[in-house]
């Protein structure tokens, strides 16, 4: 089976894709990082780095024919709060219709367009899914990447779309949630500074002192930035992360000899909240996904531009057959043990070896 992402970014929802059996032959992404992070992720895939418009067909490809199925996550921000006080950009809400050229071309069976949800107060929303209900049966739903075994509340809008009937419903994974505490590092990987070391600035400090006295004392938490959600600034490490965006969002209070410290998350922990380095299949066959381009900056920007992994995993598997049937590694579970796991021992068609679920 094979596939193409469009407005791709970096890959993540196109390494859950693959974990589900697609082989991704083609992307295109207009920001040059997001392109060469593909580029080393999915060497068989031809990725073009170039902006989408009207006018774009599978011609901008010189090796992609026939596929089954195109997935494609237009741009989001000026459907959500997320451009902040820029003004919206009419031309990047309409981004969904870049897509059906591509479809018309390409004729895949199956297509898969995620978005925020607040697409669909979009005025142009309706027009769109009525032309594409010329071609597809329809499912259109929101999904939570916190329901399929992600250590992040990351609530988004899927269009899936089947020529020859209605797509099933995508499954959550039954099992509990899992937390943020289950993405970090040991105490003492990175380093961390005292809260009160003179240099911070008072809404850090105000967000900080705000978590110690709803917790108290020697409780460990996160402080979070650029939120208006009218949380306090802060979130508990026993609920999955908040929403992961472009922005360095979330520093990390641990207390040591008494005090309170403060250091940011860093990249292979927001990996972890992505649904990478941990999905695995009934086989132990695990999602690889690495970010050897950019700065810093860029590769938070790559993970909070993509889609969690586990989520369009089970969206693929619904559509090719294959369910949700992951299973989590044990690199990230969660610290705190709250009850015992059951053992299910689960054969496998491609070697003899047994995994815990």
């Amino acid at each position: 089976m094979k596939a193409i992402d469009l407005f791709s970014g970096g890959g993540c929802g196109s390494a859950g894709a693959r974990h589900a059996g697609l082989t991704m032959v083609g992307a295109v992404d207009a920001w040059d990082i997001a392109a060469e992070t593909y580029r080393s992720n999915f060497r068989e895939a031809e990725v073009v780095n170039t902006r989408l418009s009207d006018r774009s067909g599978p011609e901008i490809f010189s090796r992609v024919s026939k596929v089954d199925m195109l997935i494609a996550s237009p741009e989001c921000t000026h459907h959500s709060i997320a451009r902040g006080n820029k003004p919206v950009d009419t031309e990047s809400q309409r981004s969904g219709w870049y897509v059906m050229n591509f479809i018309k071309k390409l004729d895949p069976r199956w297509i898969v367009l995620e978005n925020v949800t607040p697409m669909r107060h979009w005025p142009g929303f309706d027009d769109l899914i009525t032309t594409l209900k010329k071609t597809y049966h329809l499912r259109i739903e929101p999904l939570d990447a916190a329901d399929f075994g992600t250590p992040q509340n990351r609530r988004r809008l899927f269009i899936v779309g089947d020529k020859l009937g209605t797509p099933s419903v995508v499954k959550p994974i039954i099992r509990s949630e899992r937390d943020a505490w289950s993405i970090l590092d040991r105490v003492g990987t990175y380093p961390a500074e005292p809260v009160y070391n003179g240099k911070r600035a008072a809404s850090t400090i105000e967000r900080v002192e705000r978590g110690i006295a709803e917790l108290g004392r020697k409780k460990d938490f996160l402080i979070v930035y650029y939120g208006s959600d009218r949380a306090g600034g802060w979130q508990r490490l026993d609920r999955p992360l908040r929403t992961l965006t472009t922005l360095d969002r979330f520093g990390l209070v641990q207390w040591v000899d008494n005090a309170p410290t403060l250091r940011m998350l860093q990249v292979p922990e927001l990996k972890r909240a992505m649904g990478l380095t941990h999905l695995k299949d009934h086989c132990g066959e695990g999602v690889k996904f690495e970010l050897d381009h950019g700065t810093r900056r860029d590769k938070i920007k790559v993970l909070g531009n993509g889609v969690c992994a586990p989520v369009m995993r089970a969206v693929v598997g619904s559509l090719l057959g294959g369910g949700s049937a992951d299973v989590l590694d044990e690199e990230i579970a969660p610290r705190r043990v709250r009850s015992a796991a059951a053992a299910v021992r689960i054969p496998c068609k491609r070697s003899k070896k047994v995994v815990r679920q």
